[in-house]
């Protein structure tokens, strides 16, 4: 039940590239010329404090080389281009991760926050020497009591009309600010978030400059800091504690373009609502969850390369009868473990790109569109989930495909699998932000959840959800043409039938989240005490699921749409191959979901397999063209096994010679398929 599409021919790595280089691939290139150089690489064994101070000298040539101001306005030496900002972060983390966490929280978290809730008057006095690295400074939100609910953190800054100045205080322990970027040794300056109260009456989160440290390095008066330590990777970061004593803040140091408060303590917004306030104060700082998900995608990369580029050296077994022992590449089991992912960092790299252009347009818009902010969290949300746990469970496996050569700091691999950990949970928990995707998905045809009894007939509410779904598919004219082509007898089409790819996963994500709707209007009649955590509790695992279920139909269709972008034909179509294994691994892995909801026959689902496997054989010779697109300049890489290809290619090479200095012709690679020939590295 395959089709028999062209075959593919050789494709020059560079094409691929200029594909996945996308809108800012000047961006991409320019850091691979100034930046693309073993100084800005990670280097490995080194202690906690060397590791700091290395990466506080780095960020301090960043600023120099013109790679970090993009996002900030052309006043002050920047392009007012947030896509580009967040591509030099990406960029960063396929040299060193420490270091592009470490600029991330200097010019995207604190200038961010400046630039996006301060006032001119903060701009003109703070943005020039934020951007030199002249003032290093940190962005003081997470609690050690409160983390992904900001809306609820226990710091609070109180204004007094007497003194005209804020009172800074951390009322327990649990209400310090923890695990801060710069904060245990570099940072002079804060962003602190806390709960304003004027007048005797709170107006919620706002943000405000507060200097921690003097110019001699020692703690403000009132501020206490300690250091988180030792943690499992990003040694170069330091992560700290921030707690305030009381400390007097001029009202001025108020970061107040959402919310201003006058001499006298009268306190004045634009925007009324105090949780629609929240949410669009924390909605123009969205940079950061796009650039945790797409550095993660970046070190992700980096470890598919490594590991590829190895398979195709590392020899285990010969086959019965035959001298030469086979590339590990060619085992078909190597190849589910490598290809499927690599297959899926290809989707999700056009996801990004999609997610930065919708970004870079609603941040850069003149009117703030509520609608449209809202939509850019959500995807931005569910993008960086799905992204870092790839990354997550990728670089593992590429650690295991490396075997004990894995394990060796020497070939990088331990280093991104411990810095990466964090991203599951850095910028948001990953569990958080799919409940947040789902939230979504049902406010989009429901506006609250008060009345869920009332929301009609199953029919009504199905409808409701393919409309509401439909509206939220980007390039649903293609799309859709696509779907409507796939013929009524489904056991009849092709599995590289991309409509009918696109269909299954349109499908699955339109019945998951029907049945959530069902079950909370079942609840929703059941709870009549007005419980409405019971409510949702009883249907978070199902709720999660139909966020998982969207998000991967968005990331298919993007990939789709970005092999509609593609000009050279050869690339076209092995993107185009690379997606059928994309969307056909989905399915697979999901295949129990179909198989109960028949919307596969088990006669169609063991076919599946073997069209994976026949995907994996044809796409096995372009497995190096893969991740050679991906132009992860060799400095950065700093692996040691991939230093010794050639050497590794030489000895290959005298062996053959030998053999045929011996009468004996060198056989040719091909897949073993016996199960005790399986590689055991």
């Amino acid at each position: 039940m395959t089709s028999t599409p062209t075959p593919l021919t050789q494709v020059d790595p560079a094409r691929l590239t200029e594909v996945l280089d996308g809108r800012w691939a000047h961006v991409r290139r320019d850091a691979r010329e100034k930046l693309g150089t073993a100084h800005y690489a990670t280097v490995h064994g080194e202690t906690m404090t060397e590791a700091r101070d290395r990466a506080t000298r780095l960020a301090a040539d960043l600023a120099t080389t013109g790679t970090v101001a993009f996002g900030y306005p052309r006043a002050y030496g920047g392009s007012d281009d947030a896509g580009a900002s967040v591509v030099s972060i990406e960029m960063l983390a396929q040299a060193d991760l420490s270091l592009m966490v470490k600029a991330g929280v200097q010019w995207g978290l604190f200038g961010g926050a400046v630039q996006a809730l301060g006032t001119q008057r903060h701009h003109d006095e703070f943005l020039p020497r934020i951007i030199s690295f002249d003032l290093p400074g940190c962005f003081a939100m997470t609690e050690t009591g409160h983390g992904s609910d900001v809306q609820q953190l226990r710091t609070t800054c109180t204004y007094d009309p007497a003194t005209q100045t804020f009172d800074l205080h951390t009322p327990h322990q649990a209400a310090r600010k923890d695990y801060i970027g710069n904060a245990a040794k570099d940072g002079r300056m804060a962003v602190v978030f806390a709960q304003l109260v004027t007048g005797g009456q709170r107006h919620g989160v706002h943000a405000w400059l507060v200097p921690i440290r003097d110019a001699d390095g020692n703690p403000m008066p009132g501020v206490t800091i300690g250091d988180d330590g030792p943690k499992a990777g990003l040694l170069g970061v330091d992560n700290g504690r921030l707690s305030f004593d009381h400390v007097t803040v001029p009202r001025d140091m108020l970061l107040d373009r959402y919310g201003q408060v006058a001499p006298d303590g009268t306190y004045t917004s634009s925007i009324e609502n105090e949780t629609r306030r929240f949410f669009t104060m924390l909605g123009t700082l969205v940079r950061g969850r796009v650039s945790v998900g797409g550095s993660a995608s970046s070190a992700t990369k980096v470890a598919l390369e490594i590991a590829v580029r190895y398979g195709d050296v590392r020899r285990q077994f010969s086959t019965p009868g035959e001298e030469r022992e086979v590339v590990v590449n060619d085992y078909l089991v190597h190849q589910r473990k490598l290809l499927p992912a690599l297959a899926r960092s290809y989707a999700f790299s056009f996801a990004q790109e999609e997610l930065l252009c919708t970004m870079h347009d609603v941040l850069g818009a003149e009117a703030v569109d509520e609608g449209a902010q809202r939509e850019l969290e959500s995807r931005a949300a569910g993008l960086k989930a799905l992204q870092t746990w790839h990354a997550t469970q990728t670089i593992q496996l590429c650690r295991e495909a490396c075997g004990g050569a894995g394990y060796l700091q020497e070939n990088r691999l331990p280093g991104l699998k411990a810095d990466t950990d964090v991203f599951t949970t850095f910028e948001g928990d990953n569990t958080v932000l799919l409940q947040l995707v789902a939230k979504g998905l049902l406010t989009g045809y429901r506006d609250a959840f008060g009345s869920l009894d009332g929301w009609g007939k199953a029919a009504f509410v199905a409808e409701q959800v393919r409309e509401t779904v439909l509206e939220r598919t980007a390039a649903r004219a293609l799309i859709q043409r696509l779907v409507d082509a796939v013929p009524g007898r489904e056991d009849d089409v092709p599995f590289t039938d991309r409509g009918w790819q696109l269909k299954m996963l349109e499908d699955r994500e339109e019945h998951v989240l029907e049945g959530v709707i069902k079950r909370l209007r079942k609840n929703a009649a059941t709870h009549r005490d007005g419980r409405q955590f019971d409510v949702f509790n009883d249907v978070q695992d199902h709720a999660l699921k139909a966020a998982e279920a969207h998000m991967e139909r968005i990331v298919l269709e993007a990939f789709v749409a970005g092999i509609e972008r593609t000009a050279d034909p050869a690339a076209r179509a092995l993107l185009s191959r690379v997606c059928d294994l994309f969307a056909l691994t989905t399915i697979e892995a999901d295949k129990g979901w179909y198989l109960e909801h028949s919307r596969i026959s088990p006669p169609r689902a063991k076919a599946l397999t073997g069209a994976v496997n026949e995907l994996l054989a044809e796409l096995r010779p372009h497995m190096r063209t893969l991740v050679d697109a991906f132009a992860v300049p060799d400095a950065w890489l700093n692996c040691a096994i991939l230093a010794e290809e050639p050497r590794r290619q030489e000895t290959m090479a005298a062996h053959d010679s030998t053999l045929r200095a011996q009468g004996t012709e060198p056989q040719a690679e091909e897949t073993a398929t016996d199960l005790e020939l399986a590689p055991a590295q």
